[in-house]
């Protein structure tokens, strides 16, 4: 039975050295704390998306001076595949800003994208927006390992940012997604102006999928002038060590990734991020449109962590 989120809650609320605690030893239950995944995440196709997601720059509403482009070739994207597997990630994602997947040129583009992703030995992701089963189960024999819809927010707060699209279209898609035998990547984003109780509620929705997400990006905000969220002031570090410390706990099983934000975090607070239970980055210079620390960084830090990329040689 899902917990309720006053119980969550009374996780989250933990004194710091208690609930890191707590995380590191449900982290170390079922994951290597020593490794680290590498994930990459193409921008497939970007801009002019229909949608008004507060957040986003890629909004077709909001003047961000974001470069349009097209869906991108399908060499191209597995060129840039080969390249981040080279660099030590084991799953590429690749993101179009649509509204929702139509039956078309363009999926059938995305559909041999990820037949060549995974001919490459890799783990292939994908997230186009809304889809209905038989695309799903379309997308599932192209050899789609998971699809990422996150749910964002809370109920409540979600219909403040987001006025588009509904949460329960939300849950549609990832039930979809579910029935179509697929594994789920679903998460959401800190510090857009939510309140700590939103954030649990959060959570609380994230516990009533069942099964849980095999995957759960936690992305810290990034403000971006031109959209409606430009001038939300920055989230405190503790609170998103909280969050991925808390996530841990409630999802011992699931992948939980430090995603977006990662060049506004010390390399301090990202090690703290790692012993609270993250256990998978985005590296790359890029996350869709925002910056990202490059991987020649990654790969430093790790290094002086004593940590290493999941999948790489063991060293001596």
């Amino acid at each position: 039975m899902p917990l309720t989120t006053a119980e969550i809650r009374a996780i989250h609320d933990l004194p710091i050295p208690e609930l890191l605690y707590r995380a590191a030893t449900a982290h170390r239950q079922h994951w290597n704390p020593e490794e680290i995944q590498f994930a990459t995440l193409d921008s497939i196709k970007t801009g002019a998306c229909p949608e008004d997601c507060a957040y986003c720059p890629q909004s077709a509403r909001y003047n961000t001076n974001l470069k349009v482009e097209p869906l991108k070739d399908v060499e191209k994207v597995l060129a840039g595949a080969a390249e981040a597997r080279a660099n030590g990630s084991t799953r590429y994602c690749m993101g179009a800003a649509w509204r929702e997947v139509k039956d078309d040129a363009n999926f059938e583009a995305v559909l041999a994208m990820v037949r060549g992703v995974t001919a490459l030995g890799m783990e292939a992701c994908v997230t186009l927006g809304m889809l209905n089963e038989t695309q799903a189960r379309r997308l599932k024999e192209a050899g789609l390992t998971i699809y990422n819809h996150n749910l964002d927010s809370s109920r409540d707060f979600y219909e403040t940012i987001i006025h588009t699209r509904t949460f329960d279209e939300r849950l549609e898609t990832i039930a979809a997604v579910r029935a179509a035998g697929l594994e789920v990547c679903s998460g959401g984003i800190v510090g857009m102006g939510e309140t700590v109780d939103q954030r649990i509620h959060f959570l609380q929705e994230l516990t009533e999928l069942e099964p849980a997400p095999e995957s759960i990006p936690i992305n810290q905000f990034v403000a971006v002038d031109g959209t409606p969220l430009a001038d939300v002031p920055p989230l405190p570090p503790l609170a998103l060590v909280r969050m991925i410390a808390t996530a841990r706990i409630l999802f011992p099983e699931s992948r939980v990734r430090l995603s977006a934000g990662r060049t506004q975090m010390s390399d301090e607070l990202q090690a703290l991020c790692f012993f609270a239970g993250a256990n998978s980055i985005f590296t790359g210079d890029k996350l869709l449109t925002t910056p990202n620390p490059g991987g020649s960084h990654d790969h430093w830090l790790l290094e002086a962590l004593g940590m290493r990329i999941e999948g790489a040689a063991v060293k001596a």
